[in-house]
């Protein structure tokens, strides 16, 4: 063996691959970075590189288990020997039921030393298992095919073409052909339709070099789905783009359009992108569910005092009232929650967005398009000689758009907006490096309310955390405070979590405040005396939402972090 490696193989099958000199370090190196990409093993991603082919890889994998190695590509499993294990169980382990003699159940594994998977199925189907080895891509194939064909994707696409429609959509309808078109049809609409039944806020179309997934992101988290057959990428991208009345003959260029879908009795809209990558178009979609969308703030899970601030900030007359966050944080619902607080009949309120995500009644909505010069600034100005009492603008991203802003605060009108920071003590210091001049700042800002978040417990499935003491007051938890997880369950899909929940941070800018803007106090020192006057960090809102029982320490911890 290399034992003069620079690289640390844990994995057997790929430190026997590196020994017999079938694969390179740079290789292990190559299938780390998928791995971590794409998840799965390392065998996984090596095959996915191309490093090593699948026959190959699999009778390694016979070699270091010393067990029969199986071809499940051509092997015809029974539907009695498959019922045998559940979907989400054979998906989980990555295994598939071969065959049953007596109490004996011959089970396909990418990984045989899994004993807690051997232990579960024993468990589950009451049988002794004997284990044979199978390349991890080979069982997913055969999961699709046994799975997916008898289970969720067969009830989707039942009937599912009579369930949706395309509210608007081209007529230049020409992906290939009828004979070819009608599959893909239907499997774009099967992934459209599941997409929205499972509350996923993204789609993920993916093409490589071999393979071609679809993930969801579901409660702020990737979940790979389906792996399509390769060969209909083509075919996938271009239904995609008719639907949302892109050009299918540029391939070249990113490109951005939207898709109004009727599911049942559900409009939905979806914001389409798609990205040039080196196999093919990369398809991400936005799912636009009016439906789901909860402008109510008291719904929220703000804290009392926080949503106080909130609201007594967006009923002056005059000032800014700044979001911030990262992308995909909840921002722009927050800011809609405000506005329809005080959308009136007598109130002219405007805003210009990039995109116009929520078409809402009463509210003039402008959509931002840079490549004819109506940028955010560009808006803003033209707002202000329509007699606005409100204004919402996208995003502050340069110092023309703030400088209007700041002004437009200043001379009479409620402005909303939204920055990228971290946190709302350094949205401060953020606005000044644009350029902004301090007692500008100061004297326009009313309020800046940081948020994220997290993903809420399941109420199917939820436990108690055994988690000590030591570990709760290190975290900065109280002794006695009972944490709570989701155990998983059919409803929240095993994950443990269903829904999402924010964690807020919110500073109104009081005089004391005013006067460290002014005279340039360090982000450090403003966080300090918002605490000192009652303003939660985002950690501390996190925190209590674990005390209440509504999200986990781990969920806290993975979204927020302890401020100087």
């Amino acid at each position: 063996m290399n034992t003069g490696s620079a690289v640390v193989v844990r994995d057997k099958i790929a430190a026997r691959l590196l020994e017999a000199e079938v694969i390179t370090e740079a290789q292990i190196e190559q299938a780390k970075e998928q791995q971590k990409a794409d998840g799965g093993s390392l065998g996984l991603a090596l095959m996915r590189i191309g490093a090593v082919d699948e026959k190959t890889y699999t009778e390694f994998l016979g070699k270091v288990y010393n067990l029969p190695v199986v071809d499940v590509d051509s092997t015809d499993i029974s539907s009695e020997c498959i019922d045998l294990i559940p979907s989400d169980v054979a998906t989980k382990f990555q295994v598939l039921p071969i065959s049953r003699s007596g109490r004996i159940l011959t089970v396909a594994m990418a990984n045989p030393s899994n004993i807690f998977a051997i232990d579960d199925i024993k468990f589950i189907t009451s049988l002794d298992v004997q284990p044979v080895v199978c390349s991890e891509l080979a069982i997913k194939r055969a999961i699709d095919k046994y799975y997916q064909a008898t289970d969720s994707l067969a009830e989707i696409m039942e009937g599912i073409e009579d369930d949706i429609e395309v509210v608007e959509e081209s007529d230049d309808d020409d992906t290939g052909g009828e004979e070819q078109n009608a599959p893909v049809v239907k499997l774009v609409n099967t992934l459209l339709a599941e997409a929205v039944k499972l509350g996923a806020s993204d789609i993920h179309i993916e093409p490589y070099e071999k393979f071609m997934r679809v993930r969801y992101r579901i409660d702020g988290i990737l979940n790979e789905v389906m792996e399509p057959p390769v060969k209909l990428k083509a075919a996938i991208t271009s239904r995609l783009k008719i639907m949302s009345e892109l050009d299918i003959a540029e391939r070249r260029i990113p490109q951005d359009g939207r898709i109004k879908l009727k599911i049942g009795d559900k409009k939905v809209d979806l914001r389409v992108s798609t990205l040039p990558c080196i196999f093919g178009e990369k398809v991400v979609m936005r799912i636009l569910d009016k439906g789901n969308l909860t402008l109510d703030l008291a719904n929220f899970g703000m804290e009392e005092v926080a949503l106080k601030h909130v609201y007594d900030n967006v009923a002056k007359p005059y000032g800014m009232v700044l979001v911030t966050g990262p992308t995909g944080s909840g921002k722009t619902t927050t800011l809609y929650s405000c506005l329809s607080r005080v959308n009136s009949v007598d109130t002219n309120i405007m805003t210009a967005e990039d995109p116009v995500e929520y078409n809402l009644d009463g509210i003039n909505q402008v959509q931002v398009r840079e490549s004819v010069g109506l940028t955010f600034a560009a808006a803003l100005k033209a707002f202000l000689r329509q007699d606005p009492n409100i204004v919402m603008v996208g995003e502050i991203r340069d110092l023309e758009t703030g400088s209007i802003a700041v002004k437009a605060a200043l001379t009479g009108h409620l402005v909303l907006s939204t920055l990228h920071t971290n946190d709302a003590p350094a949205t401060i210091n953020r606005m000044i490096d644009m350029g902004l001049e301090p007692f500008l700042v100061a004297s326009s800002t009313n309020l800046i309310a940081a948020q994220r978040l997290v993903r809420r417990i399941c109420s199917n499935c939820t436990t108690e955390d055994e988690i000590s003491a030591e570990a709760l007051a290190d975290i900065g938890l109280p002794p006695d405070t009972k944490p709570m997880h989701g155990k998983g369950c059919e409803k929240c899909g095993g994950t443990g979590y269903k829904g999402r929940q924010g964690l807020y941070e919110v500073m109104p800018i009081t005089g004391a405040l005013r006067e460290l803007i002014l005279d340039r106090a360090s982000t450090s020192e403003i966080r300090k005396k918002a605490c000192e006057e009652g303003m939660l960090t985002l950690r501390q809102d996190g925190l209590i939402k674990v005390q209440k029982g509504v999200t986990t320490i781990e969920e806290v911890l993975r979204e927020t972090t302890v401020q100087d």
